[in-house]
């Protein structure tokens, strides 16, 4: 037993190791990371077109059960979450929350507010700054922190955001990172931030396409959250993918959690609101 614990503690070291040391962002990676994510907006094209099924979660029944019982469902988007590619891993999950009493202005409101990010999602967001904004397209920056396994990393990314507004009760936002760069050594005298494309390779890229509908008394909010890493050893990825998975599935659903408790904040603050200057507005009798 104790030579077992000691081979399983030199292996999870290794693991370790693979994430410790520098790594940098190969053309190979880079180009199928681009034909990944050229496939997964086409899918959502498809789910855009009429006729067919918007919501992931209306493919299955057992899902939206779930969903509109309270839980959130967070699921691999491909495999078991992870996908191998030449010089990389793409990280593909779905996560999917309901909302009740929401309507879909209420959710578009927390969602747009971008500069309040570092408030709705602490401590995984530690600062967001809204960047600037034309009809239909966001950008903003934030500053976010993650661990996988025995890892943390820091992050800055700035992103660009597209609306497509289908109609009154449905809502699709693709987002994008338009620059990923690592903070090294984080709260340490010398920190500083690393060039795009090096570093660890915690993560080099992310996608996400975020779908609302308003129904059933509130609004379902599905999120596909796609991630380029750097590569792991083969012979270790039966130790670290576990871990990513479980980590992938915990901010997730941490994520899922504070929006709906931002939504519906949001909601009862406006409720309020425009229930007290209807109070102001009644003739006193």
């Amino acid at each position: 037993m104790q030579i077992l614990n000691g081979s399983l503690a030199l292996i999870a070291l290794e693991a370790v190791t693979a994430f410790a040391y520098g790594a940098e962002l190969q053309p190979a990676a880079q180009s199928a990371w681009q034909a990944y994510v050229r496939t997964a907006d086409m899918h959502m094209q498809t789910r855009a077109d009429a006729g067919a099924p918007f919501l992931w979660l209306d493919e299955a029944p057992s899902r939206k059960r779930c969903v509109r019982d309270g839980a959130i469902l967070v699921l691999p988007g491909t495999g078991n979450g992870t996908q191998a590619v030449p010089g990389g891993l793409i990280h593909h999950w779905v996560a999917a929350v309901f909302i009740l009493h929401a309507n879909l202005a209420d959710v578009l409101r927390v969602v747009h507010n971008y500069a309040d990010y570092k408030q709705f999602y602490q401590p995984a967001i530690m600062d967001s700054r809204l960047l600037g904004c034309a009809e239909g397209y966001q950008s903003f920056s934030m500053r976010s922190l993650h661990r996988v396994l025995f890892v943390t990393a820091v992050l800055d990314s700035q992103f660009v955001t597209r609306d497509f507004p289908m109609d009154a009760k449905h809502w699709y936002i693709v987002a994008d990172a338009t620059r990923v760069q690592e903070v090294e050594n984080y709260g340490r005298t010398n920190e500083h931030v690393l060039p795009p494309d090096h570093g660890r390779g915690f993560i080099w890229r992310f996608h996400t396409i975020s779908r609302y509908e308003e129904r059933d008394g509130g609004v379902y909010f599905e999120m596909e959250v796609i991630a380029l890493s750097r590569d792991i050893p083969a012979s270790l990825r039966w130790l670290v993918e576990p871990g990513i998975a479980r980590f992938s599935q915990s901010e997730l659903m941490a994520w899922l959690r504070r929006k709906r408790e931002a939504v519906t904040a949001a909601a009862g603050a406006e409720h309020l609101v425009n229930w007290s200057l209807a109070g102001e507005r009644s003739p006193v009798r």
